[in-house]
């Protein structure tokens, strides 16, 4: 007799999900079931289409420490054999960590769809702050001492000074983590404001743990050693056209953006035999003795249910909504942490433009007035918008008409928030206004827009956050039930992070291990992941 097939059932189909379910076929006989809500794959990760124009939601550079990472989105997209058949070595750099690419042989694959490959692109992102452009991260060179006036460069020193001597202990929230790490003066101007906009509560009121997570390594003295490398290390004028390529910031991105790739992932994962349910959205979640024993969903394009009884769940959903799916349902005090979880709503409002506006001392003329950042972010005070992308500089194909601007300006939230609930047209009338406001374009020049919402886009390190590990101690008691990704785990995670506990959560099931430490463990930063990080 035949044995019975095993199954998993992923919820959610953004990079963790998909990534579970390419493992679970590489590496066994279990087949995948792929359960996602939305109508697309790629969750946060996914390109929207406007007009032609694609809109990577959020800005997601590929850039990993992980050689296992690295490999895998090359193995799902190839690089562009324009650039594997260059005689010079290629080194990706992004915040001063460097590795080399490694099987560089052109592919045979992108030479048959040509447009499905990986670019190799620059990476320039900046602040706009008091109406001036700054460095990202914040450097100490010429450009922060004459923008700041030598006054206030005088009082950055002085009260990072202070906090060197007397710093800040216990760190009982990210006020404390930054100002000990970059004084009070610079905390000030370069980080509460957008840290406020992103998160909607003072910094006073967010966990350390989040400025551990996201700005690990960094600090005015760390600033001061890369300034100081960088001048000892710097070459002649005249020598920089054969200057070797790892000096310069560079990152992969698909062709058409971040969902490519995803959207390739996923027909893989359908060649090899798993299954992705689009519009599906999972409401109940049966448990008896510790295990997950049948999982129900609704089609929200026909209202029909669907049930599956799988032997295992890999979970990316928001804890909020998976703890309320359970039944029978979770302790109270579970129930009523899980349901005040802390979330931040994105709002992206994709502006196509005729032109920027020209600024002073801008050389280039280009026709457009491009500036040439990936991202820019917005610490002016006096305006809602956090960050700004341009979709040129992250790719070409991005753009129908290259003799345009296509800006992406993004906006933080609530549920319960006003801009939330304001219309595409008032969305769109706040964006461009704000634009003007900081003078990088004229509403005059605007052709079109377009607004996308994402809710629950960042989990929160705040309020219940602080309650969390009786959440995971909860779920972890669950047998088969794995949480992976940036909602599933509710962590402030980038893509590979996600790919990486999606991967740890398969060996887990493949080889009978129950104990969840080692997904909850995994953080890219950490030294144990095999990437080979060249001087």
């Amino acid at each position: 007799m035949a044995e019975k097939e095993k199954t998993a059932l992923i919820i959610g189909a953004g990079p963790a999900g998909l990534t579970a379910a390419v493992q679970f076929l590489r590496e066994s006989n279990i087949r995948p079931i792929v359960m996602e809500a939305s109508d697309s794959v790629g969750g946060i990760s996914r390109t929207v289409n406007f007009q032609g124009y694609r809109m990577d939601l959020g800005g997601h550079r590929f850039f990993s420490k992980s050689d296992w990472v690295m490999d895998w989105w090359q193995q799902m997209l190839p690089l562009d054999p324009a650039v594997a058949a260059a005689p010079e070595e290629i080194t990706l750099s992004y915040h001063n960590r460097h590795r080399r690419l490694k099987g560089l042989n052109a592919s045979s694959a992108a030479a048959d769809a040509p447009h499905k490959v990986m670019l190799l692109r620059n990476r320039l992102s900046r602040i706009h702050f008091g109406r001036k452009f700054y460095d990202y991260p914040v450097s100490l060179n010429w450009r922060l001492v004459r923008n700041l006036g030598p006054l206030r460069c005088l009082l950055v020193g002085l009260s990072y000074l202070r906090a060197s001597v007397k710093p800040r202990h216990p760190e009982r929230h990210l006020e404390d983590f930054l100002v000990n790490r970059f004084g009070s003066e610079l905390y000030h101007a370069f980080f509460k404001s957008y840290t406020e906009k992103v998160w909607g509560v003072p910094c006073t009121e967010i966990s350390p743990e989040w400025g551990a997570q996201r700005i690990k390594g960094l600090s005015l003295i760390g600033a001061a050693r890369h300034a100081l490398r960088q001048a000892l290390s710097a070459t002649p004028r005249g020598a920089r056209q054969g200057q070797h390529v790892s000096l310069i910031e560079r990152f992969l991105y698909p062709r058409l953006g971040p969902g490519q790739l995803w959207e390739q992932t996923a027909e893989t994962i359908r060649t090899l035999g798993g299954e992705i349910l689009l519009s599906h959205c999972v409401d109940k979640i049966e448990l008896s003795q510790g295990r997950v024993t049948r999982v129900s969903a609704r089609n929200l394009a026909s209202g029909e249910s669907t049930c599956v009884s799988p032997d295992w769940v890999v979970s990316t959903m928001a804890v909020k909504d998976l703890v309320t799916s359970f039944d029978p349902p979770a302790p109270e005090e579970v129930l009523r942490t899980a349901r005040s979880l802390p979330y931040r709503n994105f709002v992206t409002v994709g502006v196509i433009l005729s032109r920027m506006k020209r600024r002073p001392g801008q050389m280039a003329d280009d026709g457009i007035n491009l500036l040439p950042d990936n991202w820019i972010y917005v610490q002016d005070p006096d305006v809602r918008m956090g960050r700004l992308q341009i979709f040129n500089n992250w790719s070409p194909a991005l753009v129908a008409d290259p003799n345009t601007v296509w800006l992406g300006l993004e906006y933080f939230c609530t549920e319960d928030d006003e801009l939330w609930r304001l219309s595409d047209a008032e969305m769109q009338a706040l964006a461009v206004r704000e634009l003007e406001q900081i003078n990088l374009a004229d509403a005059a020049d605007v052709i079109a827009a377009t607004v996308i919402r994402v809710p629950k886009a960042y989990p929160a390190y705040f309020g219940a956050y602080a309650d969390f590990p009786q959440i995971r101690t909860h779920v972890d008691a669950i047998a088969n039930l794995f949480l992976v990704g940036r909602n599933g785990m509710h962590r402030y995670n980038n893509q590979d992070h996600s790919m990486l506990t999606a991967k740890t959560a398969v060996e887990n099931i493949i080889s009978g291990r129950v104990d969840k430490n080692n997904i909850w463990d995994i953080n890219v930063d950490d030294d144990y992941h095999e990437a080979r990080v060249v001087a």
